[in-house]
């Protein structure tokens, strides 16, 4: 099977978007399938230029729509070169430019299935309500015939196909849920834990509280902030480590509220780690917090998991459940109570407790998280919604039967 995965940008300060569309055709390669990324970043942009598989990038584009003209014609000069296009995320143009193509191809084009990664969470619509009539305009315009067009709309949960549900009307499409997750990581070793501690020396012999995630309101950040104040007083030992780029130029409020509760020689600001670094702090923490108010997955989370690191989260990370059914983590509010119980049962954890959160972690990575399973997954919707495909496949039949919804 040859499929072309569509995605506004592949820059990796964007976020876990890009990350798990690299890492999941990769797995797919793995079982055989080919597989072509099409971007709208600038084919000069440096990790354009870096991306080790098979890419093209038509932009720049313009705006945050991400408008790019050279879409639409591409894909109708090549659609027929692939067996199906992946459209990942909503509200920019790749999108619309894949249902114009598309439908200008009639009979001749492949089918077209559409990750929403989250966007249609309905917490935007209550946080951004200005945002949301934008987007219920765009809705009506654009993105409701992108999703009713599609050969099926793909969910990383069951919690995120439930809630996609609840934001824009009319809402009417066939639901998969196809789960998400990362790569095996680089097996546990001392030199990735040096390789973390030898950037960071200060953090040498602490106990480790990890964040890693773009600083952005909707993660939470405040809340760790506040609720590891109250941790810090009554455990000198801690430390919170804070990974990740600041897209919204909120570091500095952020450090003068640490400075204001006096824990700022608490807290360190580890700026967007990559490579031995980066599994290094996983490595060396003792847990990942992410007290989210909105988490469609969470790649993040899943490496904690995958490096067996046990993860406390908000009930607003939506593979909450598989975490606490798992007893891979501990779970609670994504409010500062909620953070605060979340530090405090840490805390208050045996050793005998906490080793068997580690050895859960990781099993839960195995069972769920695997990316290698996500790609079969994802290859078994395919066939499902695009029968021409599935002529002498052998694959199982999907273990979540697509149904067509009507809101």
């Amino acid at each position: 099977m040859k499929l072309l995965h569509l995605v506004s940008s592949i820059d990796p300060r964007g976020g876990g978007i890009s990350e798990g569309v690299v890492r999941l055709q990769s797995a797919l390669s793995r079982a055989g399938h080919e597989g072509e990324i099409l971007t709208l970043d600038a084919p000069d942009e440096p990790f354009v230029k870096a991306f080790p598989g098979k890419i093209h990038a038509l932009g720049p584009s313009r705006a945050t729509y991400a408008y790019t003209p050279g879409l639409t014609p591409w894909l109708r000069q090549h659609a027929s070169e692939y067996d199906a296009v992946i459209v990942n995320g909503l509200w920019q143009y790749t999108g619309l430019g894949a249902l114009r193509a598309l439908g200008a191809l009639g009979d001749a084009a492949p089918p077209y299935f559409v990750f929403p990664h989250g966007m249609l969470d309905p917490w935007f619509k209550r946080r951004y309500p200005l945002k949301h009539l934008k987007k219920s305009l765009y809705w009506a315009l654009a993105e409701y015939r992108v999703l009713h067009n599609a050969a099926a709309v793909l969910f990383t949960c069951e919690e995120e196909r439930l809630l996609a549900r609840e934001s824009f009307w009319p809402y009417r499409c066939d639901e998969a849920v196809v789960s998400y997750g990362t790569s095996e990581p680089p097996a546990e070793s001392s030199h990735l834990t040096q390789s973390f501690l030898q950037t960071f020396p200060a953090l040498r012999e602490k106990r480790l509280v990890l964040f890693l995630g773009r600083i952005h309101e909707k993660k939470g950040c405040d809340l760790l902030i506040d609720a590891f104040a109250q941790a810090a007083t009554r455990s000198p030992d801690v430390h919170l480590v804070m990974a990740g780029p600041d897209q919204e130029g909120w570091v500095d409020a952020l450090q003068a509220r640490a400075q204001e509760l006096g824990i700022a020689n608490r807290i360190t600001w580890a700026g967007m780690l990559s490579g031995d670094v980066k599994w290094g702090a996983f490595y060396a923490c003792e847990v990942f917090c992410l007290p989210s108010h909105q988490e469609n997955f969470g790649i993040a989370v899943a490496e904690a998991l995958a490096c067996g690191r046990p993860v406390l989260i908000s009930d607003k990370v939506n593979i909450w459940r598989e975490v606490a059914d798992d007893a891979a983590g501990l779970v609670d509010t994504d409010t500062l109570p909620g953070t605060q119980q979340l530090l405090q049962r840490w805390l208050d954890a045996t050793p005998a407790e906490m080793a068997a959160m580690r050895s859960a972690a990781r099993r839960c990575f195995e069972q769920r998280f695997r990316i290698e399973q996500v790609a079969q997954n994802l290859v078994q919707a395919i066939r499902q919604y695009a029968p021409s495909l599935s002529v002498g496949a052998t694959a199982q039949s999907p273990a979540q039967d697509v149904q067509d919804v009507g809101v």
